[in-house]
């Protein structure tokens, strides 16, 4: 099965694609869009390119395992994902993803402007490469 997973963002919105058989995964693109309008538009124009059997939305639980604002709006957003595009939406916590693309960055000699526009596809590739060993697991 094809995945497309999704590091939302106010800002930056990360994607990155795999599959289940393979365990292959690999970040695609940042997309820089404030209007949450067109980021849905825009990223349901990923999802028909992609054509992934399902999605996964990285969630950003607390700490303490609770959801807070960030969380409800991640779940929000999958929901209208998947209306708008009919791809079943996973959610996965993607707690500390964005830590580990930036230290995965940190000595690539990009300036850090260069690694703002792909840290966010990195962090996606983090949540989906953890969600398949999580499902492993099950």
């Amino acid at each position: 099965m094809r995945y497309l997973c999704i590091d939302l963002g106010d800002v930056r919105t990360g994607l990155a694609a795999g599959d289940d058989i393979t365990r292959i995964v690999q970040p695609l693109v940042v997309i820089e869009e404030r209007d949450e309008g067109r980021r849905l538009d825009r990223i349901a124009a990923a999802v028909a390119e992609h054509g992934p059997d399902r999605l996964v939305v990285g969630l950003p639980l607390n700490m303490d395992d609770s959801e807070g604002p960030r969380a409800v709006a991640a779940r929000a957003f999958g929901a209208a994902i998947a209306e708008r595009t009919g791809v079943p939406v996973d959610f996965h916590d993607e707690r500390l993803s964005s830590f580990e693309a930036d230290e995965s960055l940190r000595g690539s000699g990009l300036t850090r402007k260069a690694r703002k526009r792909v840290q966010d596809a990195i962090a996606a590739a983090t949540i989906l490469e953890d969600y398949f060993a999580f499902s492993e697991r099950r």
